[in-house]
């Protein structure tokens, strides 16, 4: 079996952050999910924006599970995960429920932008009118393109990896000498395709969401029209600010990633994985403040085991 690495103090603290935080968001969205599907089981119905949060809620409790079960193994048992096939299957999975986790949050953005936006643009109305029919519709495309690109991702990596893999490295990966620059391009140029084109939709639909929202504020204002719904206007606002400034964040560490992953730094990788494991749990976060069923119902939970 190959040399096990020196494990530092400072990967020790870099998997302590990431455990703490993954954990965390996994709590998080599994609230979410939790009161959703009760609320499923009492109706026998979900709304189109419980189906967006619910999808969401799943592929964000699935990724952070997999990305800790990543860290942990690649700095505490290297052997077990960079081996052929296996790590290879592992950060296609990780990959999938990435893509999914980005092409939902901006289907989120998207459904809430032509709800809750006002223009009199006669296709925005159409989208208004037919988004309820349309929203089953994207969370189907938004998973089977990131299964489509977490197969070629597989696919990609299986033929750089055993180009390079020969007789000494025993099936070992992190022993194989890969030509990043070679055989990833067009693994990173899909993969940055995915972050740019998912984070057009958000900032394009919180943008115009804001704009809306402003506007409408500025006109009740106008029309001395203080009441409930200019706080709630003012409320939302500052939801999608907070999504807004997040989202640019996490992109921004997500291309910062793949720079760093094609220049095989490591260290630099453990500090950005913080940020990013950190993305879906504080978004979440904002998802059930901003809605009134599961803030009540985190409220109530909260006094329950206060009270306990």
């Amino acid at each position: 079996s190959p040399e096990q690495p020196n494990i530092t103090s400072y990967d020790v603290t870099a998997l302590a952050i990431i455990t703490l935080e993954v954990f965390a968001g996994m709590w998080i969205n599994a609230f979410v999910v939790s009161v959703l599907c009760i609320s499923w089981v009492k109706k026998k119905t979900l709304n189109s924006n419980e189906k967006i949060l619910l999808l969401l809620g799943c592929s964000r409790f699935c990724y952070l599970c997999i990305s800790w079960i990543y860290s942990f193994l690649s700095i505490i048992y290297p052997n077990y995960l960079y081996v052929h096939r296996v790590f290879q299957l592992v950060l296609s999975i990780q990959s999938f429920l990435n893509y999914s986790d980005l092409w939902v949050s901006a289907c989120l953005c998207v459904f809430y932008c032509v709800k809750i936006a006002n223009f009199g643009n006669s296709f925005f109305i159409y989208l208004k009118v037919k988004m309820d029919r349309m929203v089953p519709g994207l969370l189907l495309g938004s998973v089977l393109v990131s299964l489509v690109l977490s197969i070629i991702l597989f696919n990609e990596t299986d033929k750089a990896i055993s180009k390079n893999l020969n007789y000494t490295c025993q099936g070992h990966i992190w022993k194989a000498s890969i030509r990043i620059e070679e055989h990833f391009f067009p693994i990173r140029f899909i993969v940055g395709l995915v972050f740019v084109t998912s984070f057009m939709a958000v900032i394009f639909s919180a943008l115009l969401l804001l704009f809306s929202l402003w506007r409408h504020k500025r006109n009740m204002q106008t029309n001395c029209m203080k009441d409930l719904s200019m706080d709630a206007h003012i409320k939302a606002m500052k939801s999608i600010l907070s999504f807004f400034i997040m989202y640019s964040i996490n992109f921004i560490f997500l291309i910062l990633s793949l720079i760093y992953y094609a220049n095989e730094q490591s260290h630099v990788l453990f500090l950005i994985a913080p940020v990013l494991y950190a993305f879906p749990g504080f978004h979440s976060l904002i998802l059930i403040c901003s809605n009134p069923k599961l803030e009540k119902t985190m409220l109530r939970v909260l006094l329950c085991v206060k009270c306990k």
